[in-house]
């Protein structure tokens, strides 16, 4: 209700799309979202980013995320009182003693899908049918993490525990789905070569742990491959840092030039050093379904983009041209890096990864440009690492 935007069918090939309802200025919030289930990615739960279990708010403090990601117990934070973080407020699940950042979204939870979910005392224990899923989801995918089984568990979950399960089940059903074919090569995507035997194993750990007579589909080999699809094509990353939350507050103080040089050659030497120890790994990071954005198609020259300004899943999608009224809002699934490369590159990668050929202007533009990744494209990738690390860095 009162959003500045709207889903529209497009066409069989492309689908549904996103549309402006009213003018849009650059730098707007078109819409903030919250997802419709979300999961924390498993191997980031096990390195201890620890992250509210419903809403995946970082738990940490800035400085203790700082310490870890520096491997450096001693280190100290300035300006400790711009630490959005309030340990007074977490709260744990009496049973099985997963941590949430506040009492409502520990209820949140429960409501929806922790009573199906809940390992109570079972919680360490390697034998228990949940636990047994887990762990061969996390044998067959490593780090970078892009999904999860345990979104698709809370998928399972909220529908066994809904009164209207109807209502659930349709809400699930409207995200984008693919043919047989296409579902094939996402999971081949997620799983790697040896996807089938795979995709059987998950699925039998995962009939054993969730089985549902009104949702038998999704636990048939057609139909649990579809979820897996349905997850792959739809799920939106989501990161949460507490130390990202405290740099923008440090940014926005109103501090002597002297002490403000001197804080900001602090921050860049701090992310710097946690570079070398935690590479690319800073944020605590899941995945979620997402109604309206997963309605957003790609452009090599998006005029929107999303963010997690509030440290926590919800979705701010914000404008970054001004769109008129009827206008398509297009975010880029590529990021800085990969919509400076040739044409070729980039829908090398959106059709590995989405299974498409972009048609966006800049594309169209270039559809004459030769089909090969140039030699100074190779060269020129390398250039502008630090700059944009440093973005992505504080753009949680």
């Amino acid at each position: 209700a009162g959003t500045a935007a709207e889903a529209r069918f497009i066409s069989s090939a492309k689908g549904k799309g996103l549309f402006a309802t009213k003018n849009i200025r650059k730098g707007e919030t078109v819409f903030v979202e919250r997802p419709v289930v979300s999961s924390q990615f498993l191997w980031n739960a096990l390195y201890n980013y620890r992250a509210c279990d419903h809403c995946l708010r970082a738990l940490e403090t800035a400085e203790e995320n700082a310490q870890r990601l520096l491997g450096k117990s001693s280190l100290v934070l300035p300006h400790p009182e711009q630490c959005s973080i309030r340990k007074d407020l977490h709260q744990q699940c009496p049973r099985c003693q997963v941590t949430y950042c506040s009492a409502e979204c520990r209820q949140a939870a429960l409501e929806q899908y922790h009573q199906v979910l809940c390992l109570g005392p079972s919680h360490d224990d390697p034998t228990h049918p949940l636990n047994k899923l887990q762990e061969a989801w996390r044998n067959m995918h490593y780090p970078p993490e892009t999904s999860s089984i345990m979104l698709m568990a809370r998928m399972v979950a909220t529908v066994k525990q809904a009164k209207d399960k109807e209502w659930w089940i349709k809400a699930f059903s409207q995200f984008c789905s693919k043919t047989a074919n296409e579902e094939e090569e996402i999971v081949h995507k997620l799983l790697g070569d040896k996807f089938k035997g795979q995709l059987e194993l998950l699925r039998l750990l995962f009939t054993e742990a969730l089985y549902d007579e009104r949702l038998s589909r999704w636990f048939t080999p057609e139909g649990f491959r579809s979820l897996f699809a349905l997850v792959g094509t739809n799920g939106q990353g989501i990161g949460t840092s507490s130390l990202s939350q405290w740099v923008h507050a440090c940014d926005a103080l109103d501090l002597p030039m002297l002490q403000r040089e001197e804080l900001d050659a602090f921050i860049d030497q701090l992310y710097k050093d946690i570079e070398k120890e935690s590479g690319e790994f800073l944020n605590c990071e899941g995945s979620g379904l997402y109604v309206l954005q997963s309605c957003c198609n790609h452009s090599c020259i998006p005029n929107a983009e999303t963010s997690f300004p509030e440290n926590n899943f919800l979705l701010h999608l914000t404008a970054l041209e001004d769109i008129e009224a009827g206008e398509e809002i297009c975010i880029s699934y590529l990021d800085c890096c990969q919509r400076e490369r040739s044409r070729h590159s980039r829908n090398k990668i959106l059709r590995e990864n989405y299974l498409f050929t972009c048609s966006c202007p800049k594309c169209l533009a270039q559809a004459d440009d030769a089909d090969v990744t140039s030699d100074e494209e190779e060269e020129g990738e390398g250039e502008t690492d630090d700059a944009e690390l440093e973005d992505e860095m504080t753009d949680v």
